[in-house]
């Protein structure tokens, strides 16, 4: 069993080359500037979720992961609790998800997060390019918003705030 070293760890995950999955990218690096000073929380950033993570989420007292979602309205913001999977795909498959990881982490170290929430953050386009859509830059500023208080509230002990966040219209 690994031992906590980190409060809050962020686990980002995109791919800034397919348009609006470089949301996952570009929340990370704001993250990483905005917690810098903070030790406690780790943000990492993947273009996708491995096997490997599973140690990285074993030492985490709480984890937030942060992507695009095809299956929400382009713009939206939404927070949700996170439940580990009822098991997980093969290391060979490149389907693993953040539940899926988090039943990796309990199956290989005995270990589960006080608190797992995903920000899904709805996309317009994964098409090949850089950049990232106009409602999904419009967007920015509420998911970030998002990201501060639940990580606030979660260093603060604190249940995270997990109504649907979506932009005003």
């Amino acid at each position: 069993m690994c031992s906590i070293s980190t409060r809050c760890l962020i686990l980002a995950c995109g791919n800034t080359l397919r348009g609006d999955d470089g949301v996952g990218p570009w929340l990370a690096a704001w993250a990483e500037d905005r917690f810098r000073a903070t030790p406690s929380v780790r943000v990492l950033c993947r273009q996708q979720w491995t096997p490997e993570l599973a140690e990285e989420l074993a030492s985490a007292e709480s984890v937030l992961f942060i992507d695009a979602s095809a299956a929400s309205p382009a713009g939206s913001v939404l927070l949700s609790s996170l439940q580990p999977a009822g098991g997980y795909p093969s290391p060979a498959t490149h389907s693993f998800g953040a539940a899926e990881l988090l039943a990796l982490a309990h199956e290989l170290y005995a270990a589960r997060p006080r608190a797992a929430l995903l920000l899904a953050v709805g996309a317009a386009s994964f098409d090949l390019r850089e950049g990232l859509s106009a409602p999904l830059q419009a967007t920015l500023p509420r998911a970030c918003r998002v990201i501060e208080e639940t990580v606030l509230r979660l260093l603060d002990g604190e249940a995270p705030w997990l109504p649907e966040h979506r932009p005003a219209h």
